[in-house]
This record gives structure tokens, C-alpha cells and sequence, in this order.
């Protein structure tokens, strides 16, 4: 039995989000896409395609074209122009066409990726997300962000371009390692932050069974976290303005993640980029004492970070003035008014920012 939400584009509905413990209504889901008529490609990577590669190529046997599985190397290093750039000449190669089909199989990376791919090729061929990881149902994969890195900077080459359908398997999540399960977890909580008092509360509330992985309580938690990227994304899906709530936590933790080469995982640094900003918060009187140590003690059961050695205050704050969602020389940064209230200011110092790095830069006693 599965479950569905439509998100909608310019007040009309897009795609489906579909949500299942399984993939056994995949195939006819993307029967629903005509796909009796089209080549289908199945980008994934080479971690994700030895779990779920077989399964899915075996949904695909006799329900369409032709279908081919194109995989690349795991892991945020390769998400890059050169990886979209293999992937096309597998394409050529291979004739696909503007009426053929991508499949993102895995993780963020995987549909960012190929969600990229989809837009740039031939001007745009039709794409489906089917996200493995809890960053990719519960975020990810939802509102048509799409892109790479370059250069070391974040997602700075992308598009926005809508799939034509998600499909979440949560049992997915079972076969995720635990860095790799809570990696997701900061953008879950961020959804309750900014948008969702209530939902923060239910986070607290079923912490042991979202550890536990108990599969009724994810499919709740990944509904709920949908429906508010949902309302977000409806209203804003370009971002020109009430979408870049979704970036709380996101400018210092992009500016940890570059500076540490992205050895920590994409999770890991926005944690603690969400610790640093409800800090912010709580200096500029929006948030108590009380409030922002709760904030920042919620992500330990979690196996987040909510301090970090060996960085230099000063090089985060430098690399924060690269993001991408700097306005001429001001960042947009995003804080807590309340929980779940987030306003986007622009009044945020040199000052304000360094302080709030050095708050979450654990120094040994002595150094």
C-alpha cells in the first residue's frame, strides 16, 4: 500500500511523490509514463547500484524499450561536471532521445546529479527520482533543485528542473550505515525549525523509534517533512524569496563542509551550521537561553556534531562570503524568530558570524 502527495508548479500539479515500504508499485508507476515507448537509463552509484540496481532493472524487464544502467563513482568528490559529462556520452552513445527517460537510483548526490543531466541534455529529456538515502526523501529530492559543484564550491552549476515523479521506498533506509542514515537527519530537523513547531516536538517525542529505524514512524517522518518542503516549494520555486528558509544552517555549513574538504558529510555540516545560526538567534533576543541549548543539544541522539576542532574562525567566515546566496556584499542568512519561525535577515555582522563559529569550535583546555 502506498501513499501520494502532488506538488504543484505555478498552480498547477507537476508530480507525484509517492510513498511506499517497498518498490513493488514502481513499475506501474512508471507505466503511467509511457514508458512501453522509451530507452530508460538508470544513473546510480557504484555503492547504491550493488543494493538496488538488480531489483529495479528487474521492474524494468518487458515494460519498456530498452533500458541501460549507467553507474559512477560514490561519494560528494564526483559530484562534478565530469561525471555529467561521462554520463552524456553514454547517452549519445547510446541514441537517447528527448522522449527517453532518466532514473536517479540513491542518494542526493546521485539526483543531483542526474536531475542536472536531465535538464542539460538535448534541452531536457524526462527525469524520476528514486531516492535511497533519508537526505534525499526527506529534501532532497523534492522541489527540482538540481546541479553540481565546481571547484570545490557547492552546487554553484545547476538548474531547476521538475522530475516527473518521486518515488520513496523507505525500507531503503534499513541498509544505510548510521553516519550515512543521520547525515539526513539535520535537514529533517531544520524542517521542524523553521516551518513547524509541532513537528519539532514530534521529533523529540519519537527519537528512540527514528533511531530504531521502525519503518511506520519514518514513513510518518518523511510524509510530514515533505509536506512542509511542499508548502515551501509551491510558493517559491525558483527561490526568489520564501524558499531560501530551506537554507538554514547551510551558509556555515557550506563554508565547514569546503573548508574541511568535504571529508564530513553533508549532514554533519549543517548541523552544526544550524547550531551557529539559532546561536545568532538567541544574541539577536529572537530566541531564549533555553531554546537555543535545547536546539543545539537535539542533534546528539542523532550522532550530529554540535561543536568541531580543528578549523580557523576566520577561513569559515572568508568562505561564507562565496556562497552562492550572497546578495552583492550581504549574506541572506536565515534565523529562528521562534521555533518554527524562520525570517531571513540581512542585518548579520563579520561579527555575528565569527562569534558563532568560535561558539561551536571546541579548543582543547590549554591551547
Amino acid at each position: 500500500m502506498s501513499e501520494r502527495i502532488t506538488i504543484n508548479y505555478e498552480k498547477k500539479p507537476c508530480y507525484d511523490i509517492v510513498f511506499s515500504k517497498s518498490f513493488d508499485s514502481l513499475g506501474g508507476e512508471l507505466e503511467k509514463l509511457s514508458i512501453s515507448e522509451r530507452k530508460i537509463c538508470i544513473i546510480t552509484d557504484s555503492t547504491v547500484a550493488k543494493l538496488y540496481a538488480e531489483p529495479i532493472m528487474q521492474l524494468l524487464e518487458g515494460k519498456c524499450k530498452k533500458y541501460i544502467l549507467h553507474i559512477f563513482p560514490a561519494g560528494e568528490a564526483n559530484k562534478t561536471l565530469d561525471t555529467v559529462r561521462a554520463a552524456y556520452k553514454v547517452l549519445i552513445d547510446e541514441k537517447f532521445d528527448r522522449k527517453d527517460l532518466l532514473l536517479a537510483l540513491g542518494g542526493g548526490v546521485t539526483g543531483d546529479v542526474t536531475g542536472f543531466i536531465a535538464a542539460t541534455y538535448l534541452r531536457g529529456v524526462d527525469f524520476v527520482q528514486i531516492p535511497t538515502t533519508l537526505l534525499a526523501q526527506a529534501d532532497s529530492s523534492i522541489g527540482g533543485k538540481t546541479g553540481v559543484d565546481f571547484d570545490g564550491y557547492k552546487n554553484m552549476v545547476g538548474a531547476f528542473y521538475m522530475p516527473k515523479l518521486v518515488y520513496m521506498n523507505v525500507s531503503t533506509l534499513k541498509s544505510l550505515d548510521d553516519r550515512q542514515f543521520f547525515n539526513g537527519f539535520a535537514e529533517v530537523m531544520k524542517h521542524g525549525l523553521i516551518k513547524d513547531s509541532m513537528y519539532y516536538e514530534w521529533l523529540l517525542e519519537n527519537m528512540y523509534e527514528i533511531c530504531d529505524r521502525d519503518v511506520d514512524v519514518l514513513l510518518e517522518m518523511i510524509m510530514k517533512s515533505c509536506m512542509i518542503k511542499k508548502l515551501v516549494v509551491e510558493k517559491d520555486p525558483t527561490e526568489k524569496g520564501e524558499r531560501a528558509l530551506l537554507n538554514f544552517g547551510h551558509t556555515i555549513g557550506h563554508a565547514i563542509e569546503k573548508y574541511k574538504k568535504f571529508t564530513m558529510s553533508h549532514g554533519e555540516c549543517i548541523a552544526l551550521g544550524a547550531v551557529a545560526a539559532a546561536y545568532i538567534s538567541w544574541k539577536h533576543e529572537w530566541l531564549s537561553m533555553e531554546e537555543y541549548y535545547e536546539i543545539r543539544d537535539m542533534f546528539v541522539p542523532f550522532n550530529l556534531p554540535i561543536s568541531i576542532e580543528d578549523i580557523e574562525p576566520e577561513k569559515i567566515l572568508e568562505l561564507t562570503k562565496s556562497d552562492k546566496k550572497m546578495e552583492g556584499n550581504t549574506i541572506k542568512f536565515v534565523l529562528l524568530k521562534k521555533v518554527g519561525k524562520a525570517v531571513i535577515d540581512k542585518t548579520v555582522t563579520d561579527e555575528d558570524i565569527l562569534n558563532a563559529v568560535k561558539e561551536i569550535h571546541y579548543v582543547e583546555d590549554g591551547e
